[in-house]
């Protein structure tokens, strides 16, 4: 009986993760994201993520993967300037950047694109250069603290994703 009913509750997560990964929603700090192809929810694995989303681009061996991460509480995770310049600091010396402001619904969202050699790799762990690289990440604001938005792989793949990344991180506010 127990078997039958551990059984049941997987099969019955397995399908409300199926039905969350069809509608094109995420749900992360009260926020809804709305995505749609090539995007798909993937699970979130790793400290501190709050979500995932994966892209399959033809050509690469692995999706690149959105990581939406949330530190609840204010000031969670930081101010905007300075993981700006933590997301700077995550290339071999000075990246070509650019930071915007994007107005989703009356929220201001910040967004910043750097390209060069990105140094991937956990926080406090070995890196490995890879260059031609792009991070373009967002920092949007929630009611008490703000959600943050990475997506970061090969340079040609992420020019691919930057229109439906810009519409993925506004679509909370957008009606």
């Amino acid at each position: 009986m127990r078997q039958i009913l551990t059984t049941s509750l997987l099969v019955l997560g397995l399908l409300a993760s199926a039905l969350r990964a069809e509608d094109g929603k995420l749900e992360v700090a009260g926020l809804t994201f709305q995505y749609a192809a090539p995007w798909a929810a993937v699970e979130s694995t790793g400290m501190f993520r709050a979500g995932t989303l994966a892209a399959k681009i033809e050509g690469l061996e692995k999706p690149v993967e959105a990581v939406f991460y949330h530190f609840p509480g204010p000031g969670g995770g930081g101010g905007v300037e300075a993981n700006v310049q933590r997301w700077l600091g995550q290339f071999q010396g000075t990246p070509e950047s650019k930071r915007e402001e994007i107005d989703a619904g009356g929220k201001k969202i910040t967004l910043v694109t750097a390209t060069g050699t990105y140094n991937d790799g956990p926080p406090m762990g070995a890196k490995t250069p890879k260059a031609d690289h792009t991070l373009i990440a967002a920092i949007v604001p929630t009611e008490d603290s703000n959600v943050f938005i990475k997506l970061t792989g090969p340079k040609d793949a992420i020019a691919k994703l930057v229109e439906g990344f810009k519409k993925l991180v506004g679509s909370p506010f957008v009606k």
